[in-house]
């Protein structure tokens, strides 16, 4: 299952190191399968996305994603892939950038030729193959036509997917260089939610969060002393206020960290997939590891 991963430290510039692989947790990873890429993005200070990511493909590639990346923005996304559309490429490692807009995303959307119909000549915003960009893609095309407004964006392209296309999961994270947006939809994947206060659980701690396995790590000294909302696909530590997403969720953090939450997709996908339903190789994309 891909990993998904999101931070706001808005309106502050925080320093952050991310491993997209923890290299000392080698005897846990060698149990597992490698991932299909992973990517880390985020933005200079003149609000400039900035990208670096990789296909994975065996063991290549690897010491991409076991070297620290350290750098500075009020905005983070990081992504370990498991393909379940497209080829192990560049272009199809997450994240995506569109308008100046860094994007994320786990789950299986089928019907991928009725949605290139529906995107027409913004067809063009696709670079790869997967379904993720299109979906990306959509909602680029919507918040322009909602006059630059995401939350919109998010909704009117989450909408049509779900009323006219089969449906795994869709979960995402989005980001500017001042706001995150994460969508939660249905109940396929869990996505959560830890609003952190300056110094973390005990008022005193750097943050240093550790996904499961050895996948992903992130670390900042500069959190002992500022708070910051984190969006993850699982609980990182042991802070008693992570939060699971409602199915159908909308959450955005703003500029001044605040959360807003909105339950924009109430009902199931019209076409509900299970992983019986998907062929093999998307099959073993959403397992969880």
């Amino acid at each position: 299952m891909c990993r998904l991963f999101g931070l706001s430290s808005a309106p502050l510039r925080t320093h952050a190191t991310f491993w997209l692989l923890d290299a000392p947790d080698s005897l846990s990873r060698q149990s597992h399968r490698d991932p299909d890429g992973t990517g880390l993005g985020r933005f200079s200070s003149d609000g400039t996305p900035r990208v670096d990511k990789a296909p994975i493909a065996a063991y290549r590639d690897r010491a991409f994603a076991e070297e620290a990346r350290r750098d500075e923005s009020a905005t983070f996304i990081a992504h370990v892939r498991y393909a379940s559309t497209g080829s192990l490429d560049v272009r199809n490692t997450h994240p995506f950038e569109q308008d100046g807009r860094l994007f994320a995303h786990n789950g299986v959307i089928e019907g991928l030729d009725a949605l290139d119909d529906h995107l027409g000549e913004d067809r063009s915003l696709v670079g790869g193959d997967t379904d993720s960009e299109r979906f990306f893609a959509l909602i680029t095309r919507e918040t322009r036509r909602s006059g630059g407004d995401v939350t919109e964006g998010i909704r009117q392209a989450a909408r049509w997917i779900a009323a006219n296309l089969p449906v795994f999961a869709m979960n995402l994270i989005l980001i500017t260089p001042q706001e995150l947006w994460a969508l939660r939809y249905p109940d396929t994947h869990a996505l959560y939610v830890l609003q952190r206060p300056a110094g973390g659980r005990h008022g005193d701690r750097h943050l240093d969060h550790s996904g499961s396995h050895g996948r992903m790590r992130v670390h900042s000294a500069a959190l002992a002393e500022h708070p910051a909302v984190i969006v993850a696909s699982e609980r990182m530590d042991d802070h008693p206020d992570w939060r699971l997403l409602e199915p159908g969720e909308l959450l955005h953090v703003g500029i001044d960290l605040h959360v807003g939450r909105h339950i924009i997709l109430p009902d199931p996908p019209a076409h509900q997939l299970t992983l019986d339903d998907l062929h093999p190789g998307a099959a073993a994309s959403q397992k969880a590891a």
